[in-house]
């Protein structure tokens, strides 16, 4: 059964609008913060699952407009990344940054080491290690192709989506318990008595038009234009990424020189119109991947992917509880930091706010966290990752 690109579009949309009302009236999927297009995807996959089993049908996807969205997608987080905005973090973002760049090393060696032991190809404990977990679904599934065409592992993108949806749920449900442990350990407090914050605040007030619709669509071109040169370019040089990196850094070129140069010019950083184009893409992107996930190729593997997974969780947690803690200064506001690290490294930066916003809840406010984890996860770890997973690959070669 083959669906074209019209049906699948339709059916992605479709999909997403399940996941929304799942995680609508399911407490436990709120409450882990497990995205729309996830639930309703996997879901759906299931379903589809169900008929390749039952009566032997198996459903075919158009994905090219898929790819598209990735595309799409990743500018936008490019155009969102200022560095002035960077500086607010201060010594503190500095010292995070060097941790979670040593540590996409770490969760890497810790999956090779596990992938051999369990007698799968290394690049097997790449894909389950930062790829899938610090990256998430979106670099899950992009890195999926190199996977399967360079290393002949063709259940790549299955393999990589199952440990960045489990990566989600275990990284919420051990930030808490990390942060709780640090707090009454160390009997710490908080310094701050500010109001609770969620995220970044962004008090600009700007309504969505025509105009800014059509100033973003140019913007998106012209830097998807320039990353599409630039990976031609990286291609001549020897350098081999995903099109999607490029274009993240086109569009960061773009968002930290032309409002430089053209003072009086509106730019997309901030506004409601780049937020609506980033999660109609990202939504999109993550339904049609989802729902087109082929599970029964994943039934020989469960197993190693469960010790894959239990490996990770018990580094991370070791990791942030005894490191990440004391690097950042041990007091409360490195207890609420660590909370997030665990979920960036294991789930999402999503998952990061929402283990901090809990905790924040119950002990008091960390305004800093607020800042430096959505910083580091929203900006850094996309680029960070996806060169340290291009040179841990080669080393393997």
């Amino acid at each position: 059964m083959d669906f074209d690109p019209r049906q699948t579009i339709i059916l992605a949309v479709i999909v997403f609008f399940l996941g929304r009302y799942l995680v609508r009236k399911v407490d436990i999927l709120a409450h882990y913060n497990i995205p729309e297009p996830v639930t309703g995807g996997i879901i759906a996959s299931l379903f589809f699952s169900l008929l390749y089993f039952l009566f032997d049908i198996t459903v075919e996807f158009s994905l090219f407009q898929r790819d598209v969205l990735l595309v799409v997608f990743f500018t936008c987080v490019g155009l969102s990344s200022k560095f002035s905005t960077l500086l607010q973090g201060g010594r503190t973002l500095l010292i995070l940054l060097a941790i979670a760049i040593a540590y996409l090393f770490i969760q890497n060696f810790t999956g090779i080491t596990v992938a051999t032991l369990s007698g799968l190809e290394p690049q097997m404990g790449v894909l389950s290690g930062s790829v899938s977990l610090s990256g998430g679904h979106g670099t899950a599934i992009a890195w999926s192709d190199t996977f399967a065409r360079d290393y002949a592992i063709d259940n790549a993108s299955e393999i990589g989506i199952a440990c960045a949806t489990f990566g989600l749920v275990l990284g919420g449900l051990m930030g808490g318990p990390i942060a709780e442990y640090l707090i009454n350990r160390h009997q710490l407090k908080p310094t701050s008595h500010q109001n609770l914050s969620i995220g970044i605040a962004d008090e600009k007030k700007q309504l969505i038009n025509v105009e800014t619709v059509f100033s973003l669509l140019l913007i998106l071109s012209i830097a998807i234009g320039i990353g599409l040169h630039l990976h031609e370019l990286l291609k001549t040089v020897g350098i081999k990424l995903p099109v999607f990196v490029p274009c993240l850094f086109g569009g960061i070129i773009l968002t930290n020189t032309i409002p430089l140069i053209f003072k009086k010019i509106s730019w997309p950083t901030g506004t409601p119109t780049l937020a609506l184009v980033s999660d109609v893409c990202l939504g999109l992107f993550l339904s049609m991947s989802l729902m087109s996930l082929q599970l029964w190729v994943l039934i020989d593997l469960a197993l190693p992917i469960l010790l894959l997974l239990a490996a990770q969780v018990i580094v991370a947690s070791v990791f942030t509880t005894f490191i990440v803690f004391r690097l950042l200064g041990a007091n409360y506001e490195a207890a609420i930091m660590s909370s997030g690290y665990v979920g960036l490294v294991l789930g999402a930066t999503p998952t990061a706010i929402a283990n901090m916003t809990a905790v924040t809840k119950h002990y008091g406010p960390s305004p800093q966290a607020f800042i430096v984890v959505p910083l580091i996860g929203a900006f850094f770890i996309d680029i960070a990752n996806s060169l340290i997973i291009q040179n841990v690959l080669t080393w393997l070669e």
